[in-house]
């Protein structure tokens, strides 16, 4: 996911600055909460070999996750997430659904929250290797999250051979997007080691809202939305800037969609139940770096990368190549600063096309940079956000029964998120966070997802992939690293 804001990279908040802001914090939104169209698309549009929670997996230093006696300190830990909870209060509610998806689902409070629903143990086989815990976590993100319990899950995984402690982390695309996810999961982290105890604020479930309530919420919320997206479209649509957007965004968007490799790309195949998560990673700076050297953005780096791991999955399946591109789904973050905490999803998208005949990254790389640069200056993904907001307007029995439609879309080839994450360490129980792989889900037709996550001087690529329907994974993996390296040896650093 790239970021309209700019500027990548910027601290989010984190559990000992929140905390210190406890008193202040917002009060839990009044239950019940009803969905957006486009959260409520993110739960629809799921399935049990299509889960759609995002995620990461993070390692962490082992030894203070211990107690004197080697015992995993899994109460501490349990604690430390819930002292945090009230900064999350979403974390606390679980989606209720209306009769006959007669309105949106809302999010409701969990009258039986229990935090050892959502934080676990569990333990490899000593020594745990790091392809048995990549195995592992492939496994843990196949579980569909519990739909009668808040939407997330944190998994700590012990018996690593080197001694550190992995941190799977899951949270429902319909509360979180890529941004939101991070300032989430930094929300219970610490800048300091050592940060100040807190005390754990009570908390007591608002009543269950009967279903005529929600009838009635439903409603009310049917007569006064359409006239507020009605009034929200034409005030934008009221500035040249969105009147722009839609005479050149929207037809940019659909002519690329539209518009096909002549060579087929084999990467769209029906997904199964398993997948296996793959990194490559990079130092942040040296890849600014490249892209001062070559006038391109980070994003356009990852890109090019990535579209040299579709050329060799063609090349060693025998596939024609020289003549074909790669459509990728770009999503662009349209958050404001004022937004850091609230959660949900405040995205657009933008659709690329990267054309893989050049085996040099470099002559790639200015083919992306100029297809992006004309993206942007037709406002591609402000075109965009109109149509996600004008799904608002659809009846929900309508929203539910298009969203599965996505496991079956013939236009993207594969999904590249850029997700800004702090440039500095962080910490759990005095435990710093080594390094973080990003997770994107799948879609029914995608065998392959990629997400980039920048973390304390260093950006990686989580690689998610369905190994049944990609066996030859490796290929893209191991050509994605190339290019990097070959992007690298192209700029050299000073001195």
């Amino acid at each position: 996911m790239t970021d309209r804001r700019g500027g990548g990279g910027a601290l989010p908040p984190t559990g000992a600055v929140l905390a210190s802001q406890a008193a202040t914090a917002p009060s839990p939104a009044p239950s019940p909460e009803r969905m957006t169209a486009l959260d409520a698309t993110f739960l629809f549009a799921e399935k049990p070999y299509a889960p759609l929670h995002l995620g990461a997996v993070s390692i962490f230093e082992g030894a203070p996750f211990f107690d004197e006696r080697g015992v995993f300190r899994l109460d501490d830990v349990r604690r430390r997430v819930e002292e945090r909870l009230p900064l999350i209060p979403r974390f606390r509610r679980r989606p209720r659904f209306v009769p006959f998806q007669l309105a949106r689902p809302f999010w409701v409070d969990d009258d039986r929250f229990d935090i050892a629903n959502h934080v676990k143990l569990m333990v490899l086989p000593s020594p745990g290797t790091r392809a048995e815990l990549d195995d592992l976590c492939g496994q843990l993100h196949m579980r569909i999250l519990d739909r009668d319990h808040p939407l997330w899950e944190l998994w700590f995984i012990g018996g690593l051979e080197d001694g550190n402690v992995a941190m799977v982390e899951k949270v429902h695309h319909a509360m979180v997007d890529g941004v939101s996810g991070v300032e989430i999961a930094a929300a219970l982290l610490d800048l300091d080691p050592s940060p100040e105890p807190q005390a754990l604020t009570p908390w007591i479930a608002a009543p269950s809202p009967s279903v005529a309530r929600l009838a009635a919420e439903s409603l009310r919320e049917d007569i006064a939305q359409p006239l507020d997206v009605l009034r929200l479209l034409r005030s934008q649509l009221s500035s040249p800037a969105e009147l722009a957007a839609l005479a050149t965004g929207l037809p940019d968007l659909a002519r690329t969609l539209l518009t096909r490799s002549p060579e087929p790309i084999r990467m769209r195949h029906v997904v199964g139940a398993t997948r296996t998560l793959r990194s490559v990673t990079a130092p942040l700076e040296r890849l600014r770096d490249v892209s001062h050297r070559f006038d391109a953005t980070i994003n356009d780096i990852a890109l090019a990368a990535v579209g040299g791991g579709a050329r060799a999955l063609m090349a060693h399946r025998g596939d024609a190549y020289e003549d074909a591109s790669l459509q990728v789904l770009v999503p662009v973050s349209v958050r404001s600063s004022a937004e850091t905490l609230a959660l949900g999803n405040r995205v657009s998208t933008m659709v690329t096309t990267v054309p893989l005949g050049d085996a040099d990254v470099t002559t790639r790389l200015a083919a992306v940079r100029a297809a992006m640069a004309r993206i942007k200056a037709d406002r591609q993904a402000a075109g965009a956000e109109i149509v996600v907001e004008s799904l608002e307007l659809l009846p929900s029995f309508v929203l539910a029964a298009l969203s599965p439609a996505v496991h079956n879309q013939p236009f993207v080839d594969v999904v590249v998120t850029n997700i800004p994450g702090p440039p500095c360490p962080l910490f759990f129980l005095g435990a710093e966070m080594l390094e973080s792989t990003p997770v994107v889900p799948l879609g029914g037709n995608l065998a392959i997802g990629v997400a980039l996550l920048s973390y304390n001087g260093r950006l990686t690529f989580g690689i998610h992939a369905d190994p049944h329907a990609c066996p030859d994974i490796t290929h893209f993996v191991d050509a994605v690293q190339h290019d990097l390296d070959a992007l690298l040896d192209a700029a050299p650093g000073p001195g």
